[in-house]
């Protein structure tokens, strides 16, 4: 899994342009659909994460809320300043993994199905076959709440989230 959020210049590198509305090189890209990231996955040879995946990963071997203290750990509306950063300013987490609970939130390949997880397999669930919206995780610099392992968002795959972004997985 991609240490930080894709940066607008990894999103530029590979599609050929910038839909960001903070620019900087290593700000990560966001604005971006759940289409948009799965081109991009597609194109780069790599894959979005499953939400487990996602989760397993964030919590980088921690079994509390967070890693560390909410501004220590991570980009929101209490310490962003209204606007993204840099990836990898923060401290990582256990598994050297940055930004997974703020500064932009993150697209995971699952349909959202608020009954699968109580019925899913206990081992490396791939979440729902369909369904009507795509799945988002951590948390992104405009919330207002504090950022925990448990936050979701759900959005149609077609709509750009002006806090969204992922971060890539390697093909299986």
């Amino acid at each position: 899994m991609g240490q930080t959020p894709v940066t607008q210049e990894a999103y530029q590198r590979v599609s050929g342009n910038n839909p960001s509305h903070f620019i900087g090189q290593r700000l990560p890209v966001e604005q971006v659909s759940w289409n948009d990231a799965q081109a991009y996955c597609e194109a780069a040879g790599m894959r979005l994460p499953t939400e487990a995946e996602w989760e397993y990963a964030a919590r980088g071997g921690n079994t509390s809320a967070r890693y560390g203290t909410v501004d220590s750990v991570a980009w929101y509306g209490g310490n962003s300043g209204s606007k993204t950063h840099e990836v990898g300013q923060k401290p990582a987490n256990g598994f050297g993994l940055g930004d997974m609970l703020g500064n932009v939130w993150e697209w995971v390949v699952d349909w959202y199905n608020d009954q699968y997880y109580g019925r899913s397999p206990a081992s490396d669930p791939w979440g729902p076959p369909s369904g009507q919206s795509r799945v988002l995780r951590g948390g992104s610099w405009s919330d207002a709440s504090s950022p925990t392992f448990r936050k979701r968002r759900v959005l149609s795959s077609r709509n750009p989230l002006h806090t969204g972004g992922w971060r890539s997985l390697r093909n299986r």
